[in-house]
């Protein structure tokens, strides 16, 4: 069984705003990510109150840091005190990365049927490219090593992979799963649960 873990995605970036295909690449959160981060903050402390015995985690990404950071000062802990680990990164879109949907499908028309046909293992084109699959092969060592209750922020498709792997949702519901950025997932007792 794992322990209790707050699960936090990342707050807005400009990119999500614009429906970019973000993956690896290092963005930064916008005014509404911000917003996100310290309401998720907030809510935090009402739960957790100072979350003595709780290690926190972030992607070490620049939007997951800083929505790490933004949350535990709002929790009024030390923003700076958390661990990253990097196999909490999101999932490489390869060649794709900073382009929309409709740019891909301009550059090589056809191209994003594909991958909506089998969007779980689809690996997008480039030497870096990742399925959601090879992502959860990535993923899983760091969740079966968690030991103690955690705090995490980190990206959507991790997310994903949780819901694949513990609640045992089908491929195709996983990699389409939406992923808010204003709720925190709570994994108790080996279930998720949006609070």
């Amino acid at each position: 069984m794992y322990p209790l873990v707050y699960f936090l995605r990342h707050g807005e970036t400009d990119w999500n705003a614009e429906g970019r295909l973000q993956g690896q690449a290092d963005t930064d959160i916008n005014a509404l990510g911000r917003r996100q981060a310290d309401q998720n903050g907030r809510f935090l402390a009402g739960l957790l109150g100072k979350a003595e015995g709780f290690d926190f985690v972030a992607s070490p990404m620049r939007r997951t840091r800083e929505t790490m950071e933004r949350v535990r000062t709002a929790m009024g802990l030390d923003p700076m005190d958390y661990q990253t680990d990097a196999r909490l990164i999101e999932v490489h879109f390869g060649d794709w990365q900073g382009s929309t949907y409709a740019e891909v499908e301009a550059l090589a028309p056809g191209s994003t049927k594909a991958r909506r046909r089998n969007k779980w293992n689809f690996q997008p084109p480039g030497s870096a490219g990742e399925s959601y699959e090879m992502l959860k092969l990535r993923v899983l060592p760091w969740l079966d090593g968690l030991t103690q209750p955690t705090v995490c922020v980190t990206h959507g498709g991790i997310l994903r992979v949780l819901f694949r792997t513990i609640a045992k949702l089908p491929e195709r519901e996983s990699a389409n799963l939406h992923v808010p950025q204003d709720r925190v997932l709570r994994l108790k007792d080996d279930v998720l649960e949006w609070l």
